[in-house]
């Protein structure tokens, strides 16, 4: 069983021409993806009781992704994005992200993960954070642990989040506990966020060891 823990979302896309709204989210796009490719694979994360959480739910399925938690009581979290007529995007986040109860069924949920995939916001948001770090480590070592930082300015650890909580100043606290045989992705244009102004080779000679993969940045988009 292949398991990914994040989170899972609705992209609302804003241009002049109208509105369009799809189901995302980095880990569930993963998650949808192995699945499409005949893996066994669980979701864990969370979406709400209402329209953007069912069409989450929905998704999901049509892809044959199991969902061993269901809809909370919270507001499916939302991802704006307004593109103006020259194309270039702006970003806005509506984000709920806790896991209540999560710890005490790891046990069961993990029981057969032979590999467990986790990243972006869902690393970075207060409660949530904590408890996808909790489902790492209980996973650590009998499975492999892939970890995509994902990380973008407009969902840095210092904006404010729906529920009104704020994220950490740093954007992984507590990730330097990460175990170190993991696999991550990074590209470029995230490199330079992280370190302002140091070329992308120092940057990854510079990166602590638990965020350091085999593999050097590829991709050069944000």
């Amino acid at each position: 069983m292949l398991t990914v823990i994040g989170e899972g979302l609705v992209d609302v896309v804003q241009r002049s021409s109208g509105i369009q709204a799809h189901v995302g989210g980095s880990p569930l796009n993963v998650a949808v993806g192995l699945a499409r490719l005949d893996h066994p694979v669980q979701f864990i994360g969370r979406y709400g009781r209402d329209a953007y959480g069912e069409s989450v739910a929905a998704h999901l399925k049509s892809s044959s992704v199991l969902l061993p938690v269901g809809p909370d009581e919270l507001p499916t979290s939302v991802a704006t994005a307004l593109i103006d007529d020259d194309g270039a995007a702006s970003y806005t986040f509506e984000l709920a992200w806790e896991l209540p109860g999560l710890a005490d069924r790891l046990p069961f949920m993990l029981q057969a993960t032979t590999l467990l995939h986790t990243g972006s916001i869902a690393t970075m948001l207060a409660p949530g954070a904590a408890e996808v770090l909790s489902a790492v480590e209980h996973a650590h070592p009998l499975s492999t642990i892939s970890f995509d930082p994902n990380c973008r300015p407009a969902s840095s650890p210092t904006s404010t989040t729906r529920a009104g909580r704020r994220r950490s100043s740093s954007p992984w606290p507590t990730w330097s506990r990460l175990p170190t045989r993991t696999s991550n992705g990074c590209t470029r244009a995230r490199i330079r966020w992280i370190r302002p102004g140091a070329g992308c080779r120092s940057a990854v000679r510079k990166a602590p060891p638990w965020w350091w993969s085999p593999a050097a940045p590829t991709g050069r988009g944000a």
